[in-house]
């Protein structure tokens, strides 16, 4: 740690902690770890056994290719960069880490993951998969994917929640947890290759932009916040310059934008997939009509 030096006043004309050198240490905690390596070993696994039974090349191929590997994998380093590199640790002292670390969780490790299965890859729990979503009901349905998902995140941004989280490890592991599981139901409900329910028209845009504009909205809140909003961060020393003000601004505005960037790649790609979706319909009936 440097030493120490006179910390400037706030805008706010309040004495602010004196400034001190980042800690960028590797947390190596026991769970993430374990979760990291049953999720890459139990899915490279599954993966080869596929290859090995497909017929072909070809085949193999298409049930296991190499890109949903490489999705799942990538998801799973998103997982380890959140929960053990130093990620983790700089979360404790900036605010704008702490949010990394939880989009990290709420969109971009989901996302990899579920983009790394497929219907073969699945097939073993496919099964008990789509007899929980009929058994639990109304949460397996996408409007329930949505509060949750902006409900989640709202909660946990309540100062007493999110200084909560800071302070005590059973509560920081708690939010994580909520975190991953909302935004894994979140995005189930768009990529998932086995579900109940299939979205149709206009659906997928409405659940995308509902939501993201929702939590857009929370960071501006965050952004444009007169004071500093958690206790914690105003006690710690200043890292990289920031004071809690500066440091809460661009947080907020990183959650914005992550959100405006994240809605904007998943419509490109539904419109994508709903204009090869359309050509795969236009193949059959012509099929069907030259049979006939």
């Amino acid at each position: 740690v440097p030493e120490a030096r006179a910390a400037p006043r706030s805008r706010h004309n309040a004495r602010v902690p004196l400034a001190a050198a980042a800690d960028a240490s590797w947390t190596f905690a026991f769970g993430p770890i374990v979760l990291c390596l049953a999720l890459a070993v139990g899915y490279v696994l599954r993966w080869r056994r596929v290859r090995e039974q497909a017929g072909s090349l070809l085949e193999a191929r298409r049930v296991a290719p190499g890109w949903r590997l490489a999705c799942w994998l990538l998801g799973v380093t998103t997982l380890a960069v959140a929960l053990i590199s130093p990620v983790d640790r700089l979360a404790e002292q900036v605010f704008l880490m702490h949010m990394v670390q939880h989009l990290l969780l709420l969109d971009v490790a989901p996302v990899l993951l579920i983009l790394g299965l497929t219907k073969v890859l699945l097939r073993p729990v496919a099964r008990p998969i789509l007899d929980l979503e009929r058994a639990v009901g109304p949460l397996a349905h996408p409007a329930f994917a949505v509060v949750a998902y902006v409900a989640g995140m709202a909660l946990w941004h309540v100062p007493a929640m999110y200084d909560a989280a800071l302070e005590h490890g059973f509560v920081h592991s708690l939010e994580h947890i909520v975190f991953l599981s909302i935004g894994t139901l979140y995005w189930w409900h768009l990529l998932a290759p086995v579900r109940t329910r299939h979205f149709s028209g206009l659906q997928p845009v409405l659940y995308m932009v509902s939501t993201k504009v929702l939590i857009g909205l929370l960071g501006i809140l965050i952004t444009f916040a007169p004071e500093p909003l958690y206790d914690f961060y105003k006690e710690q020393p200043q890292v990289w310059g920031l004071d809690p003000l500066d440091d809460q601004a661009a947080a907020g505005a990183i959650m914005a934008l992550e959100q405006s960037l994240i809605m904007g790649v998943a419509l490109a790609w539904l419109f994508a997939r709903a204009l090869e979706e359309s050509q795969r319909a236009d193949e059959r009936a012509d099929r069907l009509a030259a049979r006939r």
